[in-house]
């Protein structure tokens, strides 16, 4: 299996180079040569599996002969084996039809737990048959962040560096992040948006000269090892409701499109999936993308979802690619233009392609409070502010005739604040991370500046 760029000017790597890199050497993102498939009796078999077990499954599509496949089984297993539900992803019905699959039983609490367990166990096992080691620059509106930190602190191949929005996540986002002692992690408040994290590290990305002196990769959804790992729920929780004997929908909360984009892929490799709702907050790019045929950037409005408080999404670059037929030339084009202008108008048959599988709703603020306070009295469950734009962006499109899964990203007591000002109740932490508040914080603040951050890593990086 060979990877090849999203912009085309890049040579093909394997797998392992691909997950090592993050970023294409022309600042594409990496996207199988060709789509594995599943048939329908091998999705079928799934049913009644453990988690690892398709997890294995799955991926092996992907790394084929680079990892062996006892190595891979074994990667699996222990990734999972730290979740603190049995199934990894449950999932339970709130309503006639609608389904929420609970992401958040990871150690960090969020849906990036189960990638990125994963993905340090893969990076572990190349770095030290290689003798190589790797400095990780990761950029997070939250969640990736804690979730790195908590996959790779004392790993003696990989050093990280988590950048987050200054003023613009939980308490106990940060504290998942900023807790941390290990002597290979480093956290950063950067004073600007998600978006300016992001820009900052593919800038980094790109400068050559600093992958080479400190081994740069990334663990964000642009990644490519993240959006398979993030695949595997589309069909455990699919397949836990019946398919592939019927056909499922999906609602999903979006920022950075790398779970929506883990959703096209699930039904390209024959998972049978009639719809994803993209479900975001008032940072619509992707609702408006979807709705109205413009990909365009707006400022970055501060909500009670900030994991969604995006107007860059990277991955919706690969789904571009596939809908304008993988034309490479063109791909670069449209996102050095909307590097540029902030705009992409999307080719009328490119946006025929996506709405064959997405739609794009834009959740207010007041109406994702209504849904954690209406979820609650319903339900029973408290449910944190972006799984509240998921549900709510379902309601809005019960009438759809295959059941819907709701991806659950988060457990509420991340967003303690806006639960409780939402529902007056405030959700308990899992004892498992209570120790959160006895811990003292270690970060540093520095300017959104690319030149500043990349000192920074060289300073704590380099040999």
């Amino acid at each position: 299996m060979r990877y090849v760029s999203t912009r085309g000017q890049s040579p093909s790597v394997g797998f392992v180079d691909a997950t090592l890199a993050g970023l294409a050497p022309d600042g594409g993102l990496y996207v199988p040569e060709t789509w594995p498939s599943f048939t329908h009796a091998e999705i079928a078999d799934f049913a009644g599996k453990p988690y690892d077990h398709v997890a294995t499954r799955v991926l092996a599509k992907f790394v084929e002969d680079e990892i062996p496949a006892e190595v891979l089984a074994e990667m699996c297993s222990e990734a999972y084996a730290s979740f603190t539900d049995a199934s990894v992803v449950p999932v339970h019905q709130i309503a006639p039809g609608g389904f929420i699959a609970e992401l958040y039983h990871g150690p960090s609490l969020a849906f990036k737990d189960v990638a990125m367990q994963l993905l340090a166990r893969l990076s572990d096992f190349v770095l030290a048959r290689e003798r190589r080691t790797q400095t990780i620059l990761c950029a997070t509106s939250g969640d990736t962040g804690g979730a790195a930190v908590e996959a790779f602190r004392g790993r003696s191949n990989t050093k990280i560096v988590a950048m987050f929005p200054d003023g613009r996540i939980s308490e106990v986002q940060r504290r998942f992040m900023t807790t941390a002692i290990e002597a290979n992690v480093r956290c950063v408040a950067v004073a600007g948006t998600f978006d300016d994290c992001q820009a900052i590290l593919k800038t980094s990305l790109s400068d050559q000269a600093l992958k080479q002196a400190v081994g740069l990769s990334a663990v964000n959804s642009i990644n490519f090892a993240r959006i398979v790992a993030q695949a595997v729920y589309y069909f455990t929780t699919a397949v836990a409701i019946g398919a592939p004997h019927r056909k499922v929908a999906f609602a999903v909360p979006s920022g950075n499109f790398g779970d929506g984009f883990a959703g096209w892929m699930a039904k390209r490799m024959g998972l049978p999936i009639s719809q994803i709702v993209i479900a975001t907050n008032a940072n619509d790019i992707l609702a408006r993308a979807f709705q109205d045929g413009r990909y365009v950037r707006g400022g970055v409005a501060a909500t009670q979802s900030p994991a969604m408080d995006i107007q860059s999404a990277s991955n919706f670059e690969r789904l571009y690619f596939e809908s304008v037929r993988r034309d490479g030339v063109e791909t670069a084009r449209a996102f050095k233009a909307f590097g540029d202008v902030g705009v992409i108008d999307i080719p009328p048959a490119a946006l025929a392609a996506m709405r064959e599988t997405f739609v794009g709703v834009g959740i207010s603020e007041s109406e994702t409070s209504r849904t954690l306070v209406g979820t609650l009295n319903e339900t029973g469950q408290l449910i944190d502010p972006h799984t509240a734009v998921g549900v709510a962006a379902w309601r809005r499109n019960r009438g759809l005739p295959d059941p819907v899964i709701i991806l659950s990203t988060a457990h509420a007591a991340k967003f303690p604040e806006a639960v409780s000002a939402a529902t007056g109740v405030t959700p308990a932490l899992p004892a498992a991370a209570k120790g959160l508040w006895d811990r003292p914080e270690r970060f540093d603040r520095l300017p959104a500046d690319a030149e500043a951050i990349q000192a920074y890593v060289r300073a704590f990086a380099e040999p």
